[in-house]
């Protein structure tokens, strides 16, 4: 009875807070002012409606239902896909961070597919700023006549999305440059935003105890706030620069330090298309298996070596620049939102790797408990390789019908509050690796990359990651410390100083020989 007269309340506060937070912010006598505080008022009014409407559909459509019953199972696929377009409805109406949460749960793997179907849809679009607001920006952050710092600048925006708009320029000593500009008064939306997120997930704890969302908001507002800060972008986009600095395929923007600001970002204006634009690839003669294989060795490096990943990995923000010849180079831009791994769990990551491609229960199970998630850690080979933590099926081929069936039942045995538990136990570096590796994924789908591509890529990683972790601060490009050679239904000897017992993991009718140099 209690958690029931407590929820209107929240919902009451919620609608309090929105505005008061507006209010606090905005002068009351000005007409954008209340303009503001209005609008920051329905965007939080329509996001307690949409989510005690979800939250009471959830309640008593499944109402009387047996957990795991076949009427429970169809009724709960049905609640998922009807609130997911809810909240897809939401995100399009309220856009700016709400169009950024629904892009960053849309890209966890462990929500159910009902919700990743729907929201994977959202565009992260925006109608663009007036030109005169963009140049009032300009000018009060780099306190000179736009004019008098450019020799041109182009008027209409050449990207605008939920946080900032993108213009091209070029200053006066030619040099052409990309200047990212944030919009006016987004970090107090921003946190107007977060507020009422936080209070309705409260709101949703009380109704269901077993449902738990703090550490994916906690987790969704320390990105948003890192790719609000525009000077820290640009140290991000550095260091990755210095990270990468002898691999020729990898291109990271310049920045001009003198014109960039929290709010304004003044970089090297570099060309190419979506790294998932297959028309293109084509004609460029740049083969999609060679794209995919180099951007996955990209990130594979991030992850397991440098521990410092880019964490919004989607098309946009990875550009092919051709170079003539089927040779390119990967853009690599937008670098706002990054994670810089804990170094025991960048270790344990590699050992994790390194045990799902044996398939070493014991130590898939040990690591579990080491990660916090105790008995869902059967589920990682699953998850990260696309087999059964007792699969008889070798690494990268399809699983046997026997096990489809297997992984069905197991997986329609788990209730949203498994999700719940699943996501809420783990480290927050997990998130991350999670989310990247959705997104990541998905573009290798799109390139039409064999499996293998990805599970080699990571497993040498992995494996270099763990040995040399004493070099972590130094170490070379992966491509020169591998030196792997890999033909079809040949072998592939690992050069390095990996001391590993000898595993032969078949990869879609290529084999990998991971030799034991002790």
């Amino acid at each position: 009875m209690l958690r029931r007269r407590r929820a209107p309340l929240l919902l009451a506060a919620a609608a309090g807070a929105a505005l008061a937070a507006t209010s606090a912010t905005s002068p009351s006598a000005d007409g954008l002012g209340v303009a503001s505080t209005l609008h920051g008022v329905a965007r939080s009014s329509r996001a307690i409606y949409t989510i005690g409407f979800v939250t009471m559909d959830y309640k008593y459509s499944l109402r009387g239902l047996l957990p795991g019953s076949a009427d429970y199972r169809g009724k709960l696929s049905e609640v998922h896909l009807r609130s997911a377009k809810k909240l897809l409805r939401l995100c399009e109406a309220n856009r700016g961070f709400y169009v950024k949460a629904g892009q960053f749960v849309s890209s966890l793997r462990q929500v159910p597919k009902e919700y990743i179907s729907t929201l994977s849809c959202l565009q992260d679009q925006a109608t663009p700023c007036k030109y005169q607001d963009i140049k009032i920006v300009i000018e009060q952050n780099l306190g000179k006549d736009l004019h008098g710092i450019f020799l041109e600048f182009d008027e209409h925006p050449i990207a605008a999305a939920s946080i900032a708009q993108v213009h091209r320029g070029r200053l006066n000593n030619n040099q052409e440059v990309a200047v990212k500009v944030q919009y006016p008064g987004l970090e107090r939306r921003m946190k107007l935003d977060i507020m009422t997120m936080s209070l309705l997930s409260k709101y949703v704890s009380l109704i269901f105890p077993d449902y738990r969302f703090e550490k994916i908001l906690l987790e969704f507002e320390r990105t948003m706030s890192m790719e609000l800060d525009f000077t820290q972008e640009a140290k991000n986009s550095e260091r990755t620069a210095s990270c990468f600095r002898k691999n020729d395929v990898v291109k990271v923007p310049h920045v001009f330090w003198e014109l960039t600001t929290k709010e304004v970002l003044t970089m090297e204006f570099c060309t190419g298309h979506k790294v998932d634009d297959l028309d293109f690839l084509r004609k460029a003669d740049i083969s999609p298996t060679k794209v995919a294989k180099a951007l996955i060795e990209l990130f594979g490096e991030m992850i397991f070596i440098h521990g410092f990943v880019h964490g919004d990995p989607h098309p946009g923000n990875i550009l092919v620049s051709p170079r003539g010849q089927g040779r390119f180079s990967l853009v690599l831009l937008d670098h706002g939102i990054y994670k810089e791994l804990d170094p025991k769990f960048r270790l344990d990551y590699c050992k994790l790797w390194k045990a799902l491609i044996s398939l070493d229960v014991q130590k898939i199970l040990e690591l579990g408990e080491q990660f916090g998630v105790g008995k869902y850690a059967k589920y990682f080979p699953l998850i990260f390789t696309g087999r059964t933590i007792d699969s008889k099926s070798a690494l990268g081929t399809q699983i046997s019908g026997e096990e489809k069936t297997r992984i069905k039942q197991d997986l329609n045995s788990l209730g949203m509050d498994d999700i719940s538990s699943f996501m809420e136990s783990l480290p927050p570096d997990f998130l991350v690796i999670l989310r990247t590796d959705g997104l990541l994924r998905s573009i290798l789908g799109n390139l039409g990359a064999p499996r293998h591509v990805r599970l080699l890529a990571y497993a040498k990683c992995a494996i270099y990651g763990h040995e040399e972790q004493s070099r972590l601060g130094s170490a070379p490009a992966a491509g020169e410390v591998w030196q792997m050679g890999l033909q079809e239904g040949g072998h592939a000897r690992l050069k390095g100083t990996c001391s590993w017992i000898q595993q032969i993991v078949q990869l879609d009718g290529w084999t990998l020989v991971l030799l034991s140099l002790c």
